[in-house]
């Protein structure tokens, strides 16, 4: 389903939106997480495939490749330790705290009284337990019931304690707020709740970080991005007047990591900012639901979808001050459209390196091959053969049993195949 947004706006980023987030602050952002060598160094992979273009009609396909970020998988690694980082420097006003000595571990003994706490479908709770495994603080995560064993044992690797409850992804977060208020923990989400805005706002900002690294890849400053060979970008298509990319498609979720991208391309580009199209799986349809209503709303499906870091029923009020004026549309895709998808990342072809999506990272490319395949929703949003389209692959295998499953293949045998296309 698509649902084109009448409350979307082209105009320039609005003032009270840039005071929240901006790309001064995602700047600082992006500068801290060098410090951090839970990272890997430099930026990921913009990856251009252009057998897959040509098969769904548009001039350009463009796929940041958050996989690579770091051993965590995920973009998730960008937000959770910003969160972190900027909490302790707010709670610990004169101990002489920076952003470089707390993610090199320098003040375990003075944190060893402090605790930090968070829901999460997988990804941001292992990012969380990572930071403050390498800054030296208690971290607790809970889980909820659909949350596969395989996810939870990654994320105690990393010596966060694990507290199981039922229910749903909502039911977690919760159960989170309900434990830090009894024992005075600090609860580190990825989504904000009445009262609760601060350290959502710091998670987005962290994942702006995707978002810089694209404008410098296609401005030509980084255009090899991150050293892939196969990460061209057409050199007509750089243009400071107007953003390179005409259609960006963004996973869904709560709406954090679609609200630190979309308003660092608004900010930067202004009314001539891309098409931003969020998707998500349709059982977990909160943002298109919100969209519908014209404010913040809960997805009226089961929510349990093999989406899982999509799989959320309540979007965050905040990011949703974001998207409700800067998104054209909202669509939904089925979990064999999001299965599909990854197959034909995974296959490659003789033009496109193939390589390792996730369930959720490859929502984008669900949507845009929906979108492609349906001449009213093509139209609808203005996707034509002249289309430049940027999609983020969020996730590796982070979930490796299931990613076999779902694919067909091992992550190691793809990566092995991708290896050997470079080679050739």
């Amino acid at each position: 389903m698509l649902y084109v947004n009448p409350r979307a706006v082209r105009a320039s980023y609005p003032a009270d939106l840039q005071d929240i987030m901006s790309i001064a602050r995602a700047q600082e952002s992006r500068d801290w997480l060098a410090y951090w060598n839970g990272l890997a160094p430099g930026s990921t992979p913009l990856r251009t495939l252009p057998d897959l273009a040509a098969s769904l009609g548009v001039r350009g396909v463009l796929v940041k490749d958050e996989a690579l970020r770091s051993t965590l998988g995920s973009f998730k690694a960008l937000g959770a330790p910003i969160a972190l980082v900027r909490l302790l420097l707010r709670k610990f006003v004169g101990h002489g705290f920076t952003a470089q000595t707390l993610l090199s571990g320098e003040h375990r003994q003075a944190l060893e009284g402090f605790t930090a706490i968070s829901a999460t479908d997988g990804n941001h709770g292992r990012a969380l337990a990572a930071a403050a495994q390498s800054i030296g603080c208690r971290c607790v995560i809970v889980l909820h019931a659909q949350v596969s064993d395989e996810r939870e044992q990654a994320i105690a690797a990393y010596g966060a304690e694990i507290v199981r409850i039922g229910g749903n992804y909502d039911a977690s977060v919760e159960e989170a707020a309900a434990l830090a208020a009894r024992h005075g923990w600090s609860v580190v989400s990825d989504t904000s709740y009445h009262g609760y805005e601060i350290i959502p706002r710091d998670v987005m900002q962290g994942y702006a970080t995707i978002a810089a690294e694209v404008d410098e890849a296609l401005s030509g400053s980084d255009a090899d991005a991150g050293g892939d060979a196969e990460a061209n970008v057409d050199v007509d298509a750089r243009n400071d007047d107007a953003c390179p990319v005409t259609h960006v498609f963004l996973q869904g979720g709560v709406g954090g990591l679609a609200a630190g991208v979309a308003s660092y391309f608004w900010e930067r580009w202004g009314a001539q900012r891309p098409t931003f199209v969020v998707v998500e799986p349709e059982q977990a349809d909160c943002l298109y639901q919100s969209a519908l209503a014209g404010q913040a709303a809960s997805a009226r499906g089961s929510v349990d979808s093999v989406m899982a870091g999509l799989a959320c029923g309540e979007t965050s009020p905040l990011a949703w001050r974001f998207l409700q004026p800067s998104v054209d549309a909202f669509m939904t895709v089925t979990d064999a459209q999001a299965i599909e998808a990854m197959q034909r990342l995974a296959r490659g072809s003789e033009n496109d390196v193939p390589f390792v999506a996730g369930e959720s990272g490859v929502a984008g490319l669900a949507g845009l091959m929906q979108a492609a395949a349906t001449p009213e929703m093509a139209s609808a949003i203005g996707l034509t053969a002249d289309s430049r389209v940027l999609l983020i692959n969020t996730e590796g295998a982070t979930a490796p049993s299931v990613y076999a499953a779902l694919v067909g293949e091992s992550a190691a045998s793809v990566t092995q195949r991708q290896q050997a296309w470079r080679a050739r």
